[in-house]
């Protein structure tokens, strides 16, 4: 199994950027898929963003394509999320998640392994 935290989250004004880390530890990082999802007060938990292990076929959320963009570093058994332009909608708990199996997974059902969350707050 894989454990995952996330790192990177704070509080910033609409416009800004923020970068989230997620740090993989046990099994190899390489081994799995990987995505981000989402946690607003009082919704559900929404996909943002995911990547497949060698990191050449992305998916994202329609809101946030052009805005966010995934990656990862498998040297480093990281993955990221680059966000730009945040806007105050996107204020949330910021996950990150972890499959085996084929392709992106868009769905929370998904996944099997989870971090703990990191706040992202953007002010208007």
């Amino acid at each position: 199994q894989v454990q995952l935290v996330e790192s990177g989250g704070g509080l910033v004004q609409a416009g800004g950027s923020l970068r989230l880390s997620c740090a993989a530890s046990g099994r190899t990082f390489l081994d799995y898929n990987m995505g981000w999802f989402r946690q607003a007060p009082g919704k559900e938990r929404e996909f943002v963003a995911g990547i497949i292990r060698r990191g050449e076929n992305t998916d994202y959320t329609d809101s946030v394509k052009g805005r966010f963009a995934i990656s990862r570093d498998n040297a480093k058994n990281t993955g990221y999320l680059q966000m730009t332009s945040l806007k105050p909608e996107d204020t949330a708990l910021y996950y990150c998640a972890a499959r085996l199996g084929l392709g992106v997974g868009r769905t929370a059902n998904a996944y099997t392994y989870w971090g703990q969350g990191t706040q992202v707050t953007v002010s208007s």
